[in-house]
């Protein structure tokens, strides 16, 4: 059998909600870290020319994130890596599943990503001992080290805890922002509001961006309105909404993951005929 057909056999079993969560997750990874990085320097950039004047002032945020960012590279990374291993897992077991229901043609490649799950045909017909295939080999290889979906299960289920948190952070200079650009709204359009326009403010302090010795960490009135004009303040407050948005992808992608591995794993064990995790 050629490997373009082989290939094409495997297919079948391919794993349509693991590709789905997948291209979600590389898509969130990218939009949260890509726009998050950018979002962080525009933040410093703002803080240095309207907030403060003093560098010890803001020298603690530069630090943090400077911190974050380097926290971003990692994330990027790993994400990277881990969704390209749930993916195998993903194929690994789908096709296993697939196989117990009649669904899945059995092919020297298909043998080889199910036969540790399922207990498939140890090598002998009706000819006595046959000699396996490379790809069988290579599948079977790899099959050992994939057939434990219920460790990926807890190990995902953990990562999407942890997750939460990271999209709850994200949500944090999201509010922040609109807060200001609300405020901005309100010294636009005074009639909308009966406080004075001076007493309008954004106050970096509040926030704990800036200790509250910082000086001058406010900017009030037809200033904060000049700076909400800024492409400076425009581009970064949209930026940390397409993290976020990021953010929440990646928390589908893994919740999709979570329920396509744990189905996965209850066929296989309820069902596989000498399925051992």
């Amino acid at each position: 059998m050629g490997l373009l057909e082989c290939c094409a056999r495997c297919l079948i079993g391919a794993p349509f909600a693991s590709l789905v969560a997948t291209g979600l997750c590389f898509f969130g990874v990218a939009l949260f870290c890509g726009c998050g990085h950018e979002a962080l320097t525009g933040t410093e950039q703002l803080i240095e020319t309207y907030f403060s004047k003093n560098f010890q002032d803001y020298e603690y945020l530069i630090d943090i994130i400077h911190g974050f960012q380097y926290f971003i590279y990692g994330t990027a990374s790993f994400f990277f890596l881990y969704g390209s291993l749930l993916l195998a897992e993903g194929f690994y077991t789908t096709g296993a599943v697939r196989q117990i229901f009649g669904d899945y043609r059995t092919t020297i490649c298909g043998k080889g990503l199910s036969a540790t799950v399922t207990g498939g045909p140890k090598g002998r017909g009706a000819r006595g001992p046959q000699r396996a295939h490379s790809w069988q080999r290579v599948c079977q290889c790899l099959g050992k080290w994939l057939g434990h979906p219920d460790k990926f299960v807890g190990i995902t289920y953990v990562l999407t805890i942890i997750w939460l948190l990271v999209f709850a952070c994200s949500a944090v200079p999201v509010y922040i922002y609109f807060n200001t650009w609300t405020t901005c709204q309100s010294i636009a359009n005074p009639t909308k509001t009966t406080a004075s326009i001076g007493t309008l403010c954004a106050d970096a302090r509040m926030y704990g961006v800036l200790p509250w010795n910082a000086f001058p960490g406010k900017v009030c009135g037809t200033n904060l309105l000049s700076i909400c004009k800024t492409s400076e303040f425009q581009m970064t407050f949209h930026l940390f909404i397409a993290a976020f948005v990021g953010a929440a992808a990646t928390l589908v992608s893994l919740l999709t993951f979570i329920i396509a591995a744990t189905y996965n794993f209850a066929v296989l064990k309820l069902m596989g005929r000498g399925t051992k995790f």
